[in-house]
């Protein structure tokens, strides 16, 4: 039964673009399908979550790390009485905007972009639902509903000043609220993506041998949840040890913010989703204390994976793709693709040539800016990347 605090497609508040709604799909439904269906959706098979693309086929991509967001988040809203429909296109969204080479890409682009109005993978993922998905007759983008757009834009939480550019300027044709928080739905895809990095981050820098079971097993959380594997299978073969102990890590994770949410709920008493939006703070979170574990293990990430030698290595190799690229494509446009030249023939100066070449540079797969690197400035690719030619 649908909680009094959910998102109801019935009421929903509609597309930019009126039109017909499917006689057998809700709204959010819709919304779902259309981005499963998206270009820009099925490109994150080839973008990084933090190791290149290339590096290895059993690394999570951005894809893979999507679907992971939209099973947990499905859950969590299950259990809370929320649309599942709309908490999962919001999930399956909310990584759209992100550019080739993970945060690295992101970094190197919003540091070229500053002169333009910077960067921003959030606001870059409501540009490509709204502008750079082209295929409709009637209308650029995917015309989802106010709430999904809302969800992907504030699912974080409300948009802080400066508004990122690309976010402010669909938000000048469309108010999307942006001072607010967004619906439960938007906030459960938001815990959602932290859990499944937390979970999956570990996991990846296991495989990638840049820690050892033994390190995971001293820190916080972990510490119980390989406790209770040995205890109840002693002797366990190495490899399903450690995945035993990440699967009870990963459901300790998903209860603690589906508890925590249910005695926020009843303390806030909301009756409708506006009172959600207006209720001051974030109704889905961590707890306290699960929140400080979490802060000692992302700093043990951080140091061990995000920063290992060989990771940092890499960060350099392709930010400089990404600083090679751009002042090329600023420079000579007419090596843009040709479905790209009639935005650059109408772009009135240089701040909006600047986006067009950011939008392309951002589509762009960890391969396919790879080898676009090496057919354009002349670097080769190697078995860690990039070197310069």
């Amino acid at each position: 039964m649908a909680a009094i605090y959910a998102s109801d497609p019935v009421s929903a508040r509609g597309r930019l673009y009126a039109e017909e709604e499917s006689t057998f799909r809700s709204p959010f439904q819709r919304d779902r399908d259309r981005i499963i269906h998206a270009s820009a959706f099925r490109r994150l098979k080839h973008k990084t979550q933090v190791f290149i693309e290339h590096e290895g086929d059993y690394f999570r991509t951005r894809l893979t790390h999507s679907i992971e967001v939209a099973q947990v988040a499905r859950t969590v809203a299950a259990a809370l009485g929320l649309n599942v429909e709309l908490t999962e296109a919001i999930a399956l969204a909310h990584d759209l905007g992100h550019p080739p080479f993970g945060h690295t890409g992101e970094d190197a682009l919003n540091v070229l972009m500053k002169p333009y109005g910077g960067f921003d993978h959030n606001a870059q993922a409501i540009r490509i639902v709204t502008s750079l998905e082209r295929h409709y007759a009637e209308w650029d983008g995917l015309n989802l509903t106010w709430e999904t757009l809302e969800g992907i834009a504030k699912h974080n939480g409300p948009v802080a000043d400066p508004v990122p550019y690309a976010l402010a300027a669909y938000n000048a044709r469309h108010d999307l609220e942006l001072h607010t928080h967004a619906s439960a739905e938007a906030q459960v895809a938001a815990l959602a993506d932290d859990i499944a990095y937390n979970h999956h981050d570990l996991h990846d820098g296991l495989r990638a041998e840049l820690f050892s079971t033994d390190e995971l097993a001293d820190l916080p959380v972990l510490r119980d949840c390989f406790a209770e594997v040995d205890r109840r299978y002693p002797g366990l073969n190495y490899y399903r040890r450690r995945h035993e102990a990440l699967r009870r890590f990963f459901g300790v994770l998903v209860e603690d913010v589906i508890t925590l949410a249910q005695r926020t709920l009843a303390d806030v008493d909301p009756q409708s989703v506006v009172d959600i939006r207006h209720a001051g703070r974030m109704v889905i979170r961590f707890s306290d204390g699960l929140w400080s574990d979490l802060k000692v293990i992302r700093s043990f990430l951080f140091h061990r994976m995000y920063r290992a030698p060989a990771v940092v290595e890499m960060r350099g190799e392709v930010t400089q793709v990404v600083h090679d690229l751009f002042p090329l494509f600023m420079a000579q446009p007419d090596e843009l693709p040709k479905q790209w030249r009639k935005d650059v023939a109408e772009a009135l100066d240089e701040t909006a040539l600047a986006r067009i070449v950011a939008d392309y540079i951002a589509g762009m797969t960890d391969r396919f800016a790879i080898q676009e690197h090496a057919r354009l400035c002349g670097g080769e690719i190697t078995a860690r990347g990039v070197a310069q030619g």
